[in-house]
């Protein structure tokens, strides 16, 4: 058996699919707190707004490829990225 006590890396894939809204906000902030610990925490979720609200960075794939990377605050405020991803959400 091998056990990683502390990771340095935590990969956390889509954790909102499927779960009620409050249940997400508790998962959002557990991983919040996973990562004030001291742990990085790749996060790939369709919820953007989510999201972005919890990151330091932002990375938007659009079919496959990297169309937009900055400050998660930033890609909040872009327009861009508000029409095309956080229209009608939260």
């Amino acid at each position: 058996m091998f056990v990683i006590s502390r990771p340095s890396l935590a990969h956390v894939a889509i954790p909102s699919f499927g779960l009620a809204p409050i249940v997400v906000q508790q998962v959002f902030a557990i991983i919040r707190d996973i990562n004030q610990g001291g742990t990085t925490v790749l996060l790939v979720e369709q919820n953007a707004r989510m999201a972005l609200s919890i990151a330091h960075r932002g990375y938007v794939l659009q079919t496959g490829r990297l169309v937009l990377q900055g400050p998660a605050a930033d890609l909040l405020q872009d327009e861009a990225v508000r029409l095309a991803y956080l229209r009608g959400v939260g």
